[in-house]
């Protein structure tokens, strides 16, 4: 546990020691009797990014002298990866000069990897950090989740446990590659990676002269030999402080392996034993005294901190050397999210009068296809969901183009008619299976029939950053008109549904004739590109005419603007001052097309750089969002701070009304400055300033002092260098997706793996920030998974209240599978809900043993 227990220690905190001790006692204490979670994104990242509430937790993140988790974890991807490219390029006899080094960036080795145009350049850069954060999120929550597990930290001489919980790891990664479940994949490896890193801060491996990894912690068939005995002593007492030769001579001698003893209950251990050390461990206060754990560079062994860091970012890179040979250079480069592009993602309601729109879908589908076959704005992956009544599904997920335009030609309109349908199963479904910040496009012409799920779909949305645009077509329209006073007033609901999803998510709701849906499809020809980032996005229902303004840099190419609502007014002002309104198709500052509700803005290439205005009079509601092509984007996730400096990551909504961090890291710009991080009123004017505290040039701490009630985008301002240009240019981004506050958060410790046919029965904690109340539990699966749990809970005059679900995978699951399960409580009568998404890996025992047995050396 890299400084996790020490590095809280401060002399100017000496006076408050016994009071810090009874403190992270408590904190301890309740993380043992409590249950925590995570799922990454952070997702993650950020997602992650990587999502799950109040237990992911990582090491302090720079902490000068000292390499924690992330960095280990960061530095072995990027040598490993840099590595698999270099031997790409040679077997194509293209060169590769990028130095392999622990100097290395996700910007620089995307870079060198990419023989392609500078479009999937920026793509892929933030994409690979999103997946590397994703990551070594996973690997530092082992922390918080297994923070007294002597077998995930390789404490107590615990090393077959240890080296189970690794080989275990290992087998479950290949085979969620091979299955293509690469989320769960990446989440199993940064956990298994933490295991293996822990080894050589807490063992004697270093100590013992050892120049390279200790290979048998990934090889299961190896005897662990020279293990130091039960009852065989392993350390003296420290001199005072300085425990440089408290290890005994005997032990170095025979190169016997040992690791330190921890408890922060008791202080007994075997005599003679070591102990890991810091002032929580209550056996380094007991004969042999002091520690051996190599953490941090204040730790007992911390003059050998370096040496323990550098073993272990060897040892990483040898176990991702495995993986590698296990699955292949290809799907380990998406594995670490270097080669994924965009994603082609339909949901289509195919009953009998969706003929036209079926059509429209497979038309730009095959062009994205046949257009990008072959190059680097090719997608990495298809998503298809289609939908009726009463049915939805499958679900196609493939890389294969071929296999996508099969299954879409295979769609044919059949039955129902304009009634509602299951859009939201559907939608669902696709937010399950698609990869974490996909552009989802949903094709209907009638309501949702199951509108209970519209919480559960924000949830998702949320939990997946995905992006979901509703493409409605006249039948809704048509509905509208020929509709009674009451009727019209359901429709506005129905059709309301949609825009509330689609904003939420950064979308839009697209309402458009059937003879023009071609036109409107081109929204999805533009999500398709790779690079997208969202320069602003606003959603309003005026009173009077408003000038919103926006900032152009000069990293942004391919700049969109779209207004989406019922006959807005505008007019576009450049920088300098140049006007086109919307009366003008192809004017001086770009080319307008208008169809249905939707207007599309194509900025023209010249003269981006600055400040643009835009003077918008609506008598309805509309939505504003621009778009363009940059390497420059950022990566947000809300964390804790705990004591010690350590850091816990929220994967689900924070408590409204109390103060919030957010971490924050800009990717693709290596040189930038952060003025301004906000919180903007979703549908409104309202915003909150963060204080920003920068860790380094690309990230950043952001304290914000209250969370508020309404529903915010989190907006990002800034200054960015550029070598061409003597002066910085301002930018600014958005994070498409709606955030919002709760007043209820849920707890729960997930399991990596689970077994088919085998019942899974997972504790989860319910918390609110007030006494009473009574809460609706849904919980549910991707993958139609049978689900056991309570119907609803009574937080009583504590404020909490405990649950439990039981999962039980099919039992013809294959192994490597996925499946995400989400818990979601709903206050009865405020509606203020909270969700916790858990990802699991279908494991069995045969499974396991095999892909163990048939690991590459």
């Amino acid at each position: 546990m890299l400084k996790f227990f020490i590095d809280s220690w401060n002399k100017k905190t000496e006076k408050n020691f016994f009071w810090n001790v009874w403190k992270r006692m408590q904190h301890l204490f309740l993380w043992t009797v409590m249950v925590s979670l995570v799922a990454v994104a952070v997702f993650l990242l950020c997602g992650t990014l990587f999502q799950s509430p109040q237990v992911a937790a990582f090491k302090p993140l720079f902490q000068g002298g000292s390499l924690t988790h992330r960095e280990i974890t960061q530095l072995a991807i990027l040598r490993k990866t840099a590595e698999v490219c270099r031997d790409i390029a040679t077997a194509q006899g293209r060169n590769f000069t990028l130095p392999i080094n622990n100097s290395l960036t996700p910007s620089a080795v995307q870079e060198a990897c990419s023989a392609s145009a500078a479009s999937s350049s920026a793509a892929s850069s933030h994409v690979f950090y999103l997946v590397i954060t994703q990551i070594f999120l996973s690997n530092a929550v082992i922390d918080q989740l297994f923070a007294l597990s002597e077998a995930h930290h390789v404490d107590n001489e615990a090393f077959s446990e240890g080296r189970h919980l690794i080989t275990q790891g290992v087998a479950a990664v290949k085979a969620s590659v091979l299955q293509g479940s690469y989320f769960s994949a990446r989440n199993t490896l940064g956990a298994l990676c933490h295991t293996l890193q822990d080894f050589y801060s807490h063992s004697n491996w270093v100590e013992l002269g050892s120049t390279a990894p200790f290979g048998t912690l990934i090889k299961p068939e190896l005897p662990l030999n020279n293990l130091a005995g039960p009852s065989t002593p392993t350390c003296r007492s420290c001199t005072g402080s300085d425990c440089r030769d408290n290890i005994l001579p005997e032990i170095l001698l025979r190169k016997k392996l040992t690791s330190g003893y921890f408890s922060v209950y008791s202080s007994r251990k075997p005599a003679g034993k070591c102990s890991h050390g810091g002032f929580l461990d209550r056996t380094s206060l007991r004969e042999p005294t002091g520690g051996i754990n190599k953490d941090d560079i204040r730790s007992d062994h911390g003059f050998l901190h370096l040496r323990a860091a550098d073993m272990a970012i060897n040892a990483t890179v040898e176990v991702l050397q495995d993986i590698r040979l296990a699955t292949g250079d290809q799907a380990f480069l998406q594995l670490v999210g270097l080669s994924q592009t965009s994603v082609l993602a339909i949901v289509i309601d195919t009953t009998g009068s969706m003929s036209d729109e079926i059509e429209g879908a497979k038309r730009v589908s095959f062009s994205i296809i046949d257009s990008r076959r072959g190059t680097p704005g090719e997608p990495s992956e298809y998503i298809l969901v289609p939908f009726n009544d009463p049915d939805f599904g499958p679900l196609t997920r493939t890389t294969n183009a071929d296999i996508f335009k099969e299954r879409i030609n295979s769609l044919s309109a059949d039955g129902g008619g304009d009634e509602p349908e299951m859009c939201l199963s559907g939608l669902l479904l696709a937010l399950a299976g698609a990869p974490p910040s996909s552009d989802i496009f949903v094709f209907t012409d009638a309501a949702a029939t199951d509108l209970e799920l519209k919480s559960t779909v924000l949830a998702m949305i949320e939990s997946t950053r995905s992006t979901v645009t509703f493409m409605l077509t006249n039948v809704l329209l048509r509905r509208r008109r020929t509709a009674s006073q009451s009727q019209q007033f359901k429709l506005r609901s129905d059709i309301q549904l949609y825009r509330d999803l689609a904003h939420a998510s950064g979308g839009q709701a697209i309402t458009v004739t059937k003879a023009t849906l071609s036109q409107a499809t081109a929204v999805i020809t533009d999500a398709s590109t790779s690079a997208l980032v969202t320069v602003l996005q606003v959603v309003r229902s005026p009173i009077i005419p408003e000038n919103v303004s926006f900032v152009l840099d000069p990293s942004l190419s391919n700049v969109t603007v779209y207004i989406t609502g019922d006959s807005p007014v505008f007019t576009l002002y450049s920088p300098t001052g140049v006007s086109q309104s919307d009366s003008v198709a192809d004017g001086p500052l770009g080319s307008i097309l208008t169809v249905g509700n939707l207007n599309r803005v194509k900025l023209n290439s010249d003269s981006q750089t600055g400040e643009w205005k835009i003077s918008i009079d609506s008598t309805h509601s509309y939505s504003l969002k621009v778009i363009g092509q940059s390497s420059v984007n950022f990566l947000i996730n809300f964390v804790e701070q705990l004591e010690g400096g350590d850091f816990t990551p929220k994967a689900n909504r924070p408590f409204i009304g109390r103060n919030a961090t957010l971490f924050v890291s800009v990717t693709g710009g290596d040189s930038v400055s952060v003025t301004d991080v906000l919180l903007v009123e979703a549908s409104g004017s309202d915003v909150v300033h963060g204080t920003i505290k920068s860790l380094g040039a690309t990230d950043f701490l952001v304290n914000i002092d209250r969370i508020p009630e309404w529903a915010f985008v989190v907006q990002l301002k800034g200054l960015l260098n550029n070598s061409t240009r003597s002066s910085p240019s301002r930018f600014q981004r958005q994070s498409p997706t709606q955030q919002r506050g709760s007043g209820v958060n849920i707890m729960a410790q997930p399991n990596n793996t689970i077994e088919p046919g085998i019942p899974f029965n997972l504790n989860f904690t319910l918390v609110t920030n007030a006494t009473g109340g009574s809460y609706t539990i849904r919980a549910w699966t991707d993958r139609s998974f049978s689900v056991s749990f309570p119907r609803s809970l009574d937080t009583g005059t504590e404020g909490s209240a405990q649950g439990s679900v039981t999962l039980t995978a099919r039992s013809d699951t294959e192994s490597g599978t996925d499946v995400t399960l989400t818990i979601e409580a709903e206050d009865s009568e405020s509606s203020d809900s909270n969700y916790v998404a858990l990802r699991f890996t279908v494991m069995t025992k045969v499974a396991v043993r095999k892909a163990a047995e048939k690991q590459e050396y």
